[in-house]
């Protein structure tokens, strides 16, 4: 697949270095063992497990709830509330949220929110964290981005987002502090829960075991491999009804697994908006949920999607789609034109 050559404009040095902190190769190590060998092994080891012994109703239950929880978390509580500020909300449902996203262990929430601005902000050009586009658009150097996207960057990036420079909101946020500081026990809770439950549940070690592996290695390496789908898959293949400067994109699959996140396009149109499925059929459940707390008085101040800019923004889009479809209609006419005048000027040439 080819696509239109992203621009990559240079950074200025001395704000690069504001924006960004070196990290060591010690944690560079780390991000590669945590984040991008340990779910690849965990979903290899779903398969022999499930060929074996298969999976059982009440590990079934458990490994769902776990992935709502964490999926939910980062889509509800990572993303729309603390990176982009989409709504607002009483303090116990935001530890709760955060608590949520931490489930999904992708990071403490001031590191995940600072990443994730900057990616907005430098969206498929030179200064954005994990886009597919850094090596080109070609097959070879195309899927060498989508890894890259996916999940290569946590180990290749010598360099992180500065927390002092992204986040200055939520590092000055007290519970985000000490949520930062128990991060650690967070991701022991989100592999003991599920542990725990299953061993409750079943009143066995047996048990307790089998939650382990569904609820809590396979869904952990299931729930990054969806969430990151979002930066690899939404950002090269499906449709752009609205007009960005980037390659932001809806993918309706991404979009189920990942519960409305897959539904990019109008988010980078509209960062702030709690709805990113905001067309005819693009279910959210992440909205909905919103919509759920505002209705119960939890979160107010919500960013909901204004239908007036909403269909200018899609008017205005068709209309440069339908100039282009008339620009490459023309030109291909022309072509047709050229080439059929040589055709009748090589006859005539003809003795």
């Amino acid at each position: 697949m080819t696509s239109p050559r992203i621009p990559q404009p240079s950074q200025d040095r001395s704000a690069a270095t504001a924006e960004t902190v070196a990290i060591t190769t010690g944690r560079r190590a780390a991000y590669l063992v945590v984040l991008v060998v340990l779910p690849v092994v965990f979903l290899a080891l779903a398969v022999p497990a499930a060929w074996g012994w298969g999976i059982g109703p009440r590990d079934v239950v458990i490994a769902v709830v776990m992935y709502l929880v964490s999926i939910f978390g980062i889509a509800i509580g990572y993303h729309r509330l603390f990176t982009h500020r989409a709504f607002k909300c009483r303090r116990p449902l935001r530890i709760a949220l955060m608590f949520a996203g931490g489930m999904a262990v992708e990071g403490p929430v001031s590191l995940w929110a600072a990443e994730h601005r900057r990616h907005h902000k430098y969206a498929d050009r030179d200064g954005d964290p994990h886009s597919p586009w850094k090596y080109g658009t070609g097959g070879l150097a195309l899927l060498r981005g989508m890894a890259h996207a996916h999940a290569g960057w946590f180990y290749t990036a010598r360099r992180r987002s500065n927390l002092r420079h992204w986040v200055p909101d939520l590092m000055a946020d007290p519970d985000v502090r000490r949520f930062d500081a128990a991060y650690p026990a967070v991701v022991a809770l989100s592999f003991a829960l599920p542990t725990a439950v299953g061993g409750l549940w079943s009143m066995s070690w047996a048990g307790a075991w089998t939650a382990f592996l569904w609820g809590g290695l396979v869904r952990y390496a299931v729930v990054h491999h969806v969430t990151w789908s979002v930066n690899s898959i939404a950002h090269t293949f499906g449709d752009r009804p609205f007009r960005t400067r980037d390659r932001s994109s809806n993918v309706r699959w991404v979009a189920f697994l990942t519960l409305g996140e897959g539904w990019h396009n109008w988010h980078h149109v509209e960062p702030t908006c709690a709805r990113h499925g905001v067309l005819k059929g693009q279910l959210d459940p992440s909205a909905r949920l919103i919509r759920w707390f505002e209705r119960a008085r939890w979160a107010y101040d919500v960013h909901w999607p204004d239908p007036v800019r909403l269909a200018a923004r899609r008017a205005s889009h068709a209309a440069d789609q339908r100039t282009a479809d008339s620009h490459a209609a023309e030109g291909r006419t022309a072509d047709r034109r050229a080439t059929d005048q040589g055709a009748v000027d090589r006859r005539d040439e003809r003795p």
